[in-house]
């Protein structure tokens, strides 16, 4: 199953996009470890380790482009993100393709409850 969405984030797309790749930033709004290489092929881990993947692409700022590992599956599962101005900060488009059925619910809960909402969180304290 795919699933996108859209979210607006008070901050410009450099800093959003910093936000998403920079592993000390990436702490400051998870509170939890995290391994983000910046490296394109590199493997990752978020989240002390709920999120793992490879990092397929890193087009600064505006894409990140990363597969998500769930096991044995025929294709991968396929995150993409793609930062644009806004005129109030950053317009992120987010696509998540090829999620397992049985993960989706909790994927796209994650994706808004918790991923998103960390960051917005993190830009409306600081």
């Amino acid at each position: 199953m795919d699933y996108k969405n859209y979210f607006i984030l008070p901050a410009p797309p450099e800093e959003v996009y910093k936000a998403l790749t920079f592993e000390p930033t990436i702490q400051l709004w998870t509170g939890a470890a995290v391994t983000m290489p910046n490296e394109i092929g590199a493997e990752f881990s978020m989240w002390d380790g709920q999120i793992v993947g490879r990092i397929l692409a890193l087009n600064e700022p505006s894409q990140i482009v990363q597969e998500w590992f769930f096991g044995d599956l025929d294709e991968p599962s396929i995150v993409t993100i793609k930062l644009h101005p806004h005129k109030k900060g950053t317009s992120l488009e987010l696509i998540h393709t090829n999620i397992p059925d049985a993960d989706y619910d909790d994927i796209v809960s994650g994706w808004n409850e918790i991923y998103f909402d960390s960051l917005y969180d993190f830009y409306n304290e600081n």
